[in-house]
Protein backbone atom coordinates (compact mmCIF):
# COMPACT_ATOMS: atom_id res chain seq x y z
CA UNK A 1 0.00 0.00 0.00
CA UNK A 2 0.86 3.78 -0.65
CA UNK A 3 -0.15 6.98 0.81
CA UNK A 4 -3.00 7.27 -1.79
CA UNK A 5 -4.12 3.71 -1.17
CA UNK A 6 -4.57 4.08 2.53
CA UNK A 7 -6.27 7.89 1.70
CA UNK A 8 -8.96 5.73 -0.14
CA UNK A 9 -8.88 3.32 2.38
CA UNK A 10 -9.79 5.53 5.54
CA UNK A 11 -12.03 7.47 2.90
CA UNK A 12 -14.14 4.42 2.53
CA UNK A 13 -14.49 4.01 5.92
CA UNK A 14 -15.18 7.74 7.23
CA UNK A 15 -18.23 8.15 9.69
CA UNK A 16 -20.51 11.39 8.87
CA UNK A 17 -21.52 11.22 12.64
CA UNK A 18 -17.64 11.17 14.02
CA UNK A 19 -17.03 13.99 11.54
CA UNK A 20 -19.37 16.32 12.98
CA UNK A 21 -18.33 14.94 16.53
CA UNK A 22 -15.19 16.35 15.36
CA UNK A 23 -15.70 19.26 14.33
CA UNK A 24 -17.71 20.20 17.47
CA UNK A 25 -15.23 18.96 19.73
CA UNK A 26 -11.99 19.86 18.09
CA UNK A 27 -13.20 23.25 16.19
CA UNK A 28 -9.80 24.90 16.26
CA UNK A 29 -7.86 22.15 15.77
CA UNK A 30 -5.63 22.43 12.37
CA UNK A 31 -6.38 19.18 11.01
CA UNK A 32 -9.62 17.68 9.54
CA UNK A 33 -11.01 14.03 10.14
CA UNK A 34 -12.80 11.18 8.46
CA UNK A 35 -14.09 10.65 12.00
CA UNK A 36 -13.17 7.33 12.23
CA UNK A 37 -13.18 5.77 15.37
CA UNK A 38 -9.84 4.42 17.00
CA UNK A 39 -11.68 0.56 17.09
CA UNK A 40 -11.80 0.79 13.56
CA UNK A 41 -8.31 2.63 13.13
CA UNK A 42 -6.60 -0.41 14.37
CA UNK A 43 -8.59 -2.84 12.61
CA UNK A 44 -7.79 -0.82 9.52
CA UNK A 45 -4.22 -0.57 10.88
CA UNK A 46 -3.65 -4.06 10.53
CA UNK A 47 -4.69 -4.33 6.98
CA UNK A 48 -2.04 -1.61 6.00
CA UNK A 49 0.60 -3.95 8.33
CA UNK A 50 3.80 -2.95 9.66
CA UNK A 51 5.53 -0.50 7.31
CA UNK A 52 8.25 2.31 8.77
CA UNK A 53 8.68 4.10 5.64
CA UNK A 54 4.86 4.75 4.67
CA UNK A 55 4.09 5.65 8.37
CA UNK A 56 6.59 8.20 7.80
CA UNK A 57 4.73 9.63 4.61
CA UNK A 58 1.56 8.72 6.28
CA UNK A 59 2.51 11.00 9.21
CA UNK A 60 3.11 14.41 7.13
CA UNK A 61 -0.69 14.60 6.57
CA UNK A 62 -3.36 16.67 7.36
CA UNK A 63 -5.95 14.46 8.57
CA UNK A 64 -5.76 13.01 12.19
CA UNK A 65 -6.70 9.79 10.57
CA UNK A 66 -4.03 9.36 8.74
CA UNK A 67 -1.47 10.67 11.86
CA UNK A 68 -2.80 7.68 13.68
CA UNK A 69 -2.77 5.33 11.35
CA UNK A 70 1.27 6.53 11.20
CA UNK A 71 1.64 5.82 14.93
CA UNK A 72 -0.14 2.46 14.41
CA UNK A 73 1.77 1.11 11.74
CA UNK A 74 5.12 1.80 12.39
CA UNK A 75 7.94 -0.43 12.94
CA UNK A 76 9.65 -0.18 16.55
CA UNK A 77 13.22 -1.66 15.24
CA UNK A 78 13.53 1.50 12.89
CA UNK A 79 12.06 4.08 15.24
CA UNK A 80 14.58 6.61 17.09
CA UNK A 81 14.83 8.64 19.30
CA UNK A 82 15.18 11.96 17.19
CA UNK A 83 11.55 10.61 15.30
CA UNK A 84 9.92 10.35 19.03
CA UNK A 85 10.92 13.90 20.08
CA UNK A 86 9.94 15.72 16.71
CA UNK A 87 6.50 13.72 16.63
CA UNK A 88 5.47 14.31 20.36
CA UNK A 89 5.41 18.30 19.29
CA UNK A 90 2.65 17.33 17.53
CA UNK A 91 0.07 15.20 19.33
CA UNK A 92 -1.91 17.09 21.86
CA UNK A 93 -5.27 16.58 20.17
CA UNK A 94 -7.94 13.84 19.38
CA UNK A 95 -6.73 10.79 21.03
CA UNK A 96 -3.28 10.98 19.77
CA UNK A 97 -1.62 11.38 23.17
CA UNK A 98 -3.25 7.83 23.85
CA UNK A 99 -2.31 6.03 20.49
CA UNK A 100 1.02 7.54 20.25
CA UNK A 101 2.40 6.49 23.91
CA UNK A 102 -0.08 3.87 25.44
CA UNK A 103 -1.70 0.01 25.25
CA UNK A 104 0.96 -1.52 22.94
CA UNK A 105 1.98 1.57 20.96
CA UNK A 106 4.49 0.69 18.68
CA UNK A 107 6.90 3.85 20.56
CA UNK A 108 6.42 1.73 23.49
CA UNK A 109 7.99 -1.52 21.65
CA UNK A 110 11.58 0.22 21.02
CA UNK A 111 14.53 -0.50 23.18
CA UNK A 112 14.94 3.19 24.28
CA UNK A 113 11.26 3.25 25.93
CA UNK A 114 12.54 3.44 29.48
CA UNK A 115 15.40 6.51 28.88
CA UNK A 116 12.74 8.58 27.24
CA UNK A 117 9.93 8.06 30.06
CA UNK A 118 12.30 8.62 32.46
CA UNK A 119 13.20 11.78 30.92
CA UNK A 120 10.17 13.11 29.79
CA UNK A 121 8.80 12.80 33.45
CA UNK A 122 10.67 15.63 34.86
CA UNK A 123 10.12 17.60 31.07
CA UNK A 124 8.73 21.12 31.37
CA UNK A 125 6.12 19.61 28.62
CA UNK A 126 3.04 18.66 30.01
CA UNK A 127 2.04 16.61 27.15
CA UNK A 128 5.51 14.41 27.26
CA UNK A 129 4.83 13.75 30.73
CA UNK A 130 1.56 12.35 29.73
CA UNK A 131 3.14 10.08 27.27
CA UNK A 132 5.55 9.51 30.15
CA UNK A 133 3.28 8.02 32.31
CA UNK A 134 1.54 6.51 28.89
CA UNK A 135 5.18 4.37 28.63
CA UNK A 136 5.18 3.79 32.00
CA UNK A 137 1.98 1.90 32.11
CA UNK A 138 2.69 -0.04 29.26
CA UNK A 139 6.40 -1.23 30.87
CA UNK A 140 4.07 -2.02 34.45
CA UNK A 141 2.67 -4.75 31.90
CA UNK A 142 6.22 -5.82 30.22
CA UNK A 143 7.15 -9.47 31.75
CA UNK A 144 10.61 -9.62 29.73
CA UNK A 145 13.68 -10.03 31.66
CA UNK A 146 14.47 -6.76 30.97
CA UNK A 147 11.56 -4.89 32.26
CA UNK A 148 11.97 -2.75 35.44
CA UNK A 149 12.41 -4.02 38.95
CA UNK A 150 10.62 -3.37 41.93
CA UNK A 151 12.88 -0.63 42.99
CA UNK A 152 12.32 1.42 40.05
CA UNK A 153 8.27 0.94 40.34
CA UNK A 154 8.45 2.10 43.92
CA UNK A 155 10.55 5.16 42.78
CA UNK A 156 7.72 5.61 40.68
CA UNK A 157 5.14 5.31 42.75
CA UNK A 158 6.53 8.03 45.53
CA UNK A 159 7.02 10.33 42.13
CA UNK A 160 3.13 10.13 41.65
CA UNK A 161 2.50 10.58 45.31
CA UNK A 162 4.50 13.26 45.75
CA UNK A 163 3.57 15.73 42.66
CA UNK A 164 0.08 14.49 41.78
CA UNK A 165 -1.75 17.77 43.62
CA UNK A 166 0.05 20.38 42.16
CA UNK A 167 0.81 18.67 38.54
CA UNK A 168 -1.36 19.72 35.66
CA UNK A 169 -4.89 18.48 35.31
CA UNK A 170 -4.21 17.07 32.36
CA UNK A 171 -1.75 14.74 33.29
CA UNK A 172 -4.02 13.19 35.82
CA UNK A 173 -5.92 10.32 34.04
CA UNK A 174 -2.40 9.23 32.63
CA UNK A 175 -0.74 9.12 36.30
CA UNK A 176 -3.66 7.40 37.65
CA UNK A 177 -3.56 4.44 34.78
CA UNK A 178 0.30 4.49 35.78
CA UNK A 179 -0.09 3.94 38.89
CA UNK A 180 -3.04 1.05 38.32
CA UNK A 181 -0.48 -0.88 36.47
CA UNK A 182 2.50 -0.38 38.42
CA UNK A 183 0.17 -1.77 41.44
CA UNK A 184 -1.57 -5.19 39.48
CA UNK A 185 2.53 -6.42 39.04
CA UNK A 186 2.50 -8.04 42.54
CA UNK A 187 1.46 -7.74 45.72
CA UNK A 188 4.51 -5.56 46.88
CA UNK A 189 3.77 -2.72 44.26
CA UNK A 190 -0.08 -2.94 44.76
CA UNK A 191 0.69 -2.29 49.09
CA UNK A 192 2.62 0.78 47.98
CA UNK A 193 0.40 2.01 45.16
CA UNK A 194 -2.72 1.46 46.86
CA UNK A 195 -2.07 3.49 49.72
CA UNK A 196 -1.04 6.31 46.96
CA UNK A 197 -4.84 6.03 44.98
CA UNK A 198 -6.27 6.02 48.25
CA UNK A 199 -4.70 9.40 48.67
CA UNK A 200 -5.73 10.44 45.43
CA UNK A 201 -9.10 9.81 45.21
CA UNK A 202 -11.30 8.85 42.06
CA UNK A 203 -9.51 11.11 39.23
CA UNK A 204 -12.29 12.94 36.52
CA UNK A 205 -12.26 11.30 33.05
CA UNK A 206 -12.20 14.03 30.42
CA UNK A 207 -14.28 12.33 27.39
CA UNK A 208 -15.67 15.47 25.60
CA UNK A 209 -19.66 14.79 25.05
CA UNK A 210 -19.92 11.57 26.96
CA UNK A 211 -19.94 11.88 30.31
CA UNK A 212 -17.33 9.26 31.97
CA UNK A 213 -17.18 7.86 35.63
CA UNK A 214 -14.35 8.84 37.07
CA UNK A 215 -11.61 6.54 37.32
CA UNK A 216 -10.96 4.71 40.75
CA UNK A 217 -7.80 3.26 41.24
CA UNK A 218 -8.28 2.02 44.74
CA UNK A 219 -11.33 -0.28 43.05
CA UNK A 220 -9.07 -1.29 40.34
CA UNK A 221 -6.39 -2.34 42.71
CA UNK A 222 -8.45 -4.30 45.06
CA UNK A 223 -10.53 -6.23 42.72
CA UNK A 224 -11.19 -10.30 43.49
CA UNK A 225 -9.24 -11.23 40.57
CA UNK A 226 -6.00 -9.41 42.36
CA UNK A 227 -6.89 -10.25 45.65
CA UNK A 228 -7.10 -14.25 45.01
CA UNK A 229 -3.14 -13.40 42.14
CA UNK A 230 -1.79 -12.19 45.38
CA UNK A 231 -3.19 -14.39 47.80
CA UNK A 232 -1.12 -17.40 46.24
Amino acid sequence: MNKADVYKLLEDNQNPRGIDNWQAMESGCAYKSFGIGLTVLRKLAKQVGKNHALAKELWDSDYYDMKVMAVLIDDPKYITRVQVEAQVEDVDFGMMVHVFSACGAPVTKTNFIQTVADDWLISDDSVRRRCAYGFIYDLSKSTKKSAPNDEYFLKLINHIDQTFTDEDRSVHLAMATALMGIGKRNKTLNKAALKVAKKIGPVPVESGKTQCEPMDITKHLTSDYLKKKFAQ
